[in-house]
């Protein structure tokens, strides 16, 4: 295995039981004032301060609670009748006790109570700092911006927590890797770092590349737009690749991703087999490594930043990443799967990137190359 996918050997058995087993929060979220946060190798699982989900009606409804059904299918009706019982949800800045109807116009706001966070790795290597731009080497299983449950046990709070007194800003992520992604992830202090950045990684140079894949100047030339390159190192389930696909040849992925039924949350990202409306183009460029009895290396530069795009175009080929719990050869989902869910092996081990003044930063997960003009 030319990588490792954690930042720590820890097993999970060495981690904190799970929330059944815990008899009483602590006094406040993991990782308060006290935590060395940039000492930890792991961030010990614990109960969050909990949050507040604002939302805003747009047209008569007869109930808060379907309403909120109907907008967050992560749970149903039953549980946020519950919920407005239990005096969680406020409209207009008024606690309700129950159910009733809405108005457009009024302001909703659900605090929901602490919940439980699982044990992360909270150490990484920087790569690269600049003062603004902020690269680290992401460790697999630490999710990077909030959502899916997590809150406090993400790359963005743990930058705010660490970098509160630095007087040059938090770093805050520019993009996002899955949270069993590891390696290069792009932050900056700066707002307007932050816009430029975020344009130039929806953008590529899979389709300029030069011969050996490097940017070249001919890529960048006069009229062109800033141009960046985004490449991953993966592990595919073996033998599931075009037998005839010899090491260093390329493949090009084309297939459409879109949103899709699906049981649980109502809808889900995969491969879009059949055309339909709001299906998002999406290109990928494979290179066989090297084929293993233990999985088939291979490295794939993305012209596109679509949602979970690695994973779906080589399901979609027939070879899923090597323990991907979710996407089927073919590139649909597991019905009983969630795209949070671990095993997979994927690494964003390469970056080059064009800067404002027209020099590249080349990095590399790992080890840094110089940068070039």
């Amino acid at each position: 295995m030319p990588w490792s996918m954690a930042s720590s050997t820890e097993s999970a058995a060495s981690l904190p039981p799970a929330p059944d087993t815990v008899p009483s929060p602590p006094q406040g979220p993991s990782g308060a004032p006290g935590c060395d946060l940039a000492a930890v190798a792991w961030l010990p699982a614990g109960f969050n301060a909990g949050f507040s989900y604002r939302d805003r009606v747009q047209a008569p409804e007869q109930s808060v609670a379907a309403f909120y059904a109907a907008r967050h299918r992560h749970s149903p009706l039953e549980v946020w009748l519950n919920r407005l019982a239990a005096g969680e949800i406020w409209r207009n800045g008024q606690r309700l006790h129950g159910d009733g109807p809405l108005r457009a116009g009024d302001h909703l706001r659900w605090r929901r109570p602490p919940w439980w966070e699982e044990a992360v790795p909270a150490r990484w290597r920087v790569v690269h700092d600049d003062g603004d731009l902020h690269v680290i080497d992401k460790p697999s299983g630490l999710p990077v911006l909030p959502a899916g449950g997590w809150l406090d046990h993400t790359v963005l709070r743990l930058m705010e927590r660490r970098h509160r007194q630095d007087p040059r800003g938090v770093p805050r992520p520019v993009h996002r890797l899955g949270r069993f992604t590891s390696g290069l992830l792009v932050c900056a202090r700066q707002a307007s770092s932050r816009r430029w950045l975020s344009a130039r990684l929806r953008e590529s140079t899979v389709a300029l590349a030069g011969p050996e894949g490097s940017v070249t100047q001919a890529s960048a030339a006069e009229g062109s737009p800033p141009l960046c390159r985004k490449v991953y190192e993966a592990l595919l389930v073996p033998g599931r690749l075009p037998a005839t696909l010899a090491p260093g040849e390329v493949l090009t992925l084309t297939t459409a991703i879109g949103r899709r039924p699906h049981p649980r949350l109502g809808w889900i990202w995969c491969a879009a087999l059949l055309e339909r409306p709001g299906d998002l183009a999406a290109l990928s460029r494979l290179t066989l490594l090297e084929r293993g009895g233990a999985g088939d290396r291979v490295e794939v530069a993305i012209a596109s930043g679509r949602p979970h795009q690695i994973r779906i175009h080589c399901a979609a080929l027939g070879a899923p990443l090597l323990g991907d719990p979710l996407y089927l050869p073919g590139g649909l989902a597991r019905e009983e799967r969630l795209p949070g869910e671990g095993g997979y092996q994927l690494r964003a081990r390469r970056l080059e990137l064009s800067r404002p003044d027209g020099s590249w930063l080349r990095l590399v997960a790992g080890s840094q190359e110089g940068s070039g003009t």
